[in-house]
C-alpha cells in the first residue's frame, strides 16, 4: 500500500508544478507597465498646439512682409556681391528648394490645424444641440404650466368679477325693501283673555 501511496503523490507534484508556471494573467486593478517602443514619442496634444500656432503665423500680413524680405535679400546677395561669397547662383535653385521644403510642411500644418478647428466645431456643436434641446424642453414645460395657470385663474373669482356680483346683491335688497315697504302688513287677531288665563284643572286634563 505504501509504494502505492508513493506513487500517488509523484503523480500529483508535476501537475502542481506545472500549474505554477503557467503565464500569469495581467491584473486589472492595477495599471500596465510601459512598454519599450523603437519609435519616438511625442505629445499630439502639444504638436496640435504648435501646428495652430504655426498655421495662423503663415496666414498673417507679417509674414508674406518677412518671406518678400527674405527673398528680395537671398536673390540681391547672389547677384550683386562677389563670385566667392555667392552661396546659390542664378537660376537659385537652392531658393527654390527651400520654398518648396516651406510649402510643403505648411500644407499638412495647415491641414491639421483646420483638422482641429473643425473637431472644436464640432462638439462646440454638439454642446449647442443638447443646449437648444434643454431651451426647448424647458419652453414647452413653462407654456404648459402658464395654459395650466390660464386654466386655474378662468375659475377663480376676479375682483371685477366680485364687485359686480356685490352690486347685484345690493340692488336686489333694496328692490326687496322697496317692495316690502309698499306692502300692508297683515293684523293678527288678539288671542281673548279668557283662552290666556286656564284652569289648573283643564290644564291637567290637556296634559
Amino acid at each position: 500500500m505504501a509504494p502505492e501511496r508513493e506513487s500517488g503523490t509523484r503523480e500529483r507534484t508535476p501537475a502542481g508544478a506545472t500549474a505554477t508556471t503557467r503565464p500569469r494573467a495581467p491584473r486589472l486593478d492595477q495599471p500596465r507597465p510601459p512598454r519599450h517602443r523603437f519609435l519616438p514619442e511625442w505629445d499630439p496634444e502639444a504638436f496640435g498646439r504648435l501646428s495652430e500656432k504655426i498655421a495662423r503665423f503663415l496666414g498673417t500680413g507679417r509674414f508674406i512682409v518677412w518671406m518678400t524680405v527674405v527673398i528680395v535679400l537671398w536673390v540681391v546677395w547672389n547677384v550683386a556681391a562677389p563670385a566667392a561669397l555667392r552661396f546659390d547662383n542664378y537660376p537659385f535653385i537652392f531658393l527654390t528648394l527651400m520654398l518648396s521644403l516651406q510649402a510643403s510642411y505648411a500644407a499638412p500644418l495647415i491641414l491639421l490645424a483646420q483638422n482641429r478647428q473643425d473637431d472644436r466645431d464640432r462638439v462646440n456643436l454638439e454642446q449647442d444641440r443638447k443646449q437648444n434641446e434643454r431651451s426647448i424642453a424647458d419652453t414647452e414645460y413653462l407654456t404648459r404650466e402658464i395654459a395650466a395657470l390660464r386654466m386655474g385663474l378662468g375659475e377663480v373669482a376676479t375682483r371685477d368679477w366680485i364687485r359686480s356680483e356685490l352690486q347685484d346683491l345690493v340692488k336686489e335688497l333694496e328692490e326687496r325693501r322697496h317692495h316690502d315697504g309698499h306692502m300692508t302688513i297683515p293684523v293678527v287677531p288678539a288671542v281673548p283673555a279668557e283662552r290666556t288665563e286656564r284652569s289648573p284643572g283643564r290644564d291637567a286634563d290637556d296634559r
